[in-house]
């Protein structure tokens, strides 16, 4: 599903943005970006990828060196932090220590000047849609790290910002913890309608929360799309390796008809894959194959793709097994499904496997 921004559609627009700190190296270079009113985006990327900078000129917090920012049809270049109507959550909370929860909540009211009876008010609705009214005269210090953060998102959204930037807001917590506030960020973002531009570097994270994904590499946007676009049709083989895991099969497109090709792999092995624009007919190429797309014991040209593969090593996840096989003189990885009638699979054992065509992407 193709998610598209228009210029008539855009509630923010970066426009030719580049930012270098020594003049030399770009950090950001010549980005185009458009977010839709009430979309949640996420820039995705490892560190150093120019996302948390893309966040911070947003914010106001860095200058870009070149380029145009344009928030709900005014640009923002001039504008102090201060005066742009955005919300921030940050990993590390920022919250005021010696203010109690009610207290670092209304902090963004009380520097507008608004009455002691709106901010009351505000502050109790900011609170209960974190649950954690009950906590309103705690100090800082006294709440967990999951309860900070709840503090955090309220302070966030109680002046009732245009834009809600969160950096890394997650990092911070544990695992089954950091789940539970995705779905959470997810609900209050669904239930109030506001634009959220989120980072992370957690692709999980990612997949999760956002309408749309921006996959940052080297300054540049790799891909941005929805989450299920971004998963099963990876526009290059960054995005296929840090968009959940994949097998990666170098070998040599020998032919194409548009959509579908044929890849010869180091060894000889002729592959059937779906043709991208980012793989030349004649030159090298990655296959891209998701591990639970592949087929054990595939009955007899049932599949396009079919090979005999060795078993090399198993390892039991609770609801599946990762099965490491050896194909084609490289290692390849199949989840297998934990179920009662799962076949038998011995360590040393050949065994065929096969893909479909549209599961197999050729890629730079």
């Amino acid at each position: 599903m193709k998610l598209d921004v228009s210029a008539s559609d855009a509630f923010v627009e970066f426009a030719g943005i580049q930012k270098t700190y020594d003049g030399e190296t770009l950090v950001v270079k010549n980005l185009n970006l458009r977010i839709r009113r009430g979309e949640f985006l996420t820039l995705l990327g490892p560190s150093g990828s120019g996302k948390t900078t893309t966040l911070m000129m947003l914010a106001g917090f860095e200058t870009p060196t070149a380029g145009n920012i344009v928030l709900d049809g005014a640009e923002i270049a001039s504008v102090p932090p201060e005066k742009r109507d955005i919300g921030m959550v940050f990993q590390n909370y920022a919250l005021f220590p010696h203010m109690t929860v009610a207290e670092n909540v209304g902090f963004p009211l009380r520097v507008r000047s608004r009455s002691k009876t709106e901010i009351a008010e505000r502050v109790g609705k900011a609170l209960d849609m974190v649950q954690m009214r009950n906590f309103a005269k705690r100090m800082p210090g006294q709440l967990s790290g999951g309860q900070q953060q709840r503090v955090a998102l309220a302070r966030a959204l109680v002046f009732e910002p245009k834009l809600v930037l969160m950096d890394e807001p997650l990092g911070a917590l544990d695992k089954q913890l950091r789940e539970q506030m995705q779905i959470e960020i997810r609900h209050l973002h669904e239930s109030l309608g506001i634009t959220v531009v989120y980072v992370t570097h957690d692709q999980s994270e990612a997949l999760t929360m956002s309408d749309r994904v921006a996959v940052f590499e080297n300054g540049i946007i790799q891909q941005c799309a929805s989450p299920s676009e971004l998963y099963e049709q990876p526009a290059n083989s960054f995005v296929a390796q840090f968009i959940g895991e994949n097998n990666r099969l170098p070998g040599t497109i020998l032919s194409g008809d548009g959509t579908r090709c044929r890849v010869a792999l180091a060894d000889g092995t002729e592959v059937q894959a779906t043709l991208t624009d980012s793989a030349p007919v004649g030159g090298p190429c990655l296959l891209s194959i998701r591990p639970e797309r592949v087929k054990i014991l595939p009955a007899e040209g049932s599949l396009p793709n079919r090979f005999e593969a060795e078993v090399r090593e198993l390892i039991y996840l609770g609801d599946h097994l990762r099965v490491r096989f050896a194909l084609a003189g490289l290692d390849f990885i199949v989840k297998v499904h934990n179920a009662e009638d799962r076949p038998s699979l011995d360590i040393g054992t050949r065994i065929p496997l096969g893909w479909r065509t549209e599961d197999c992407r050729a890629l730079d």
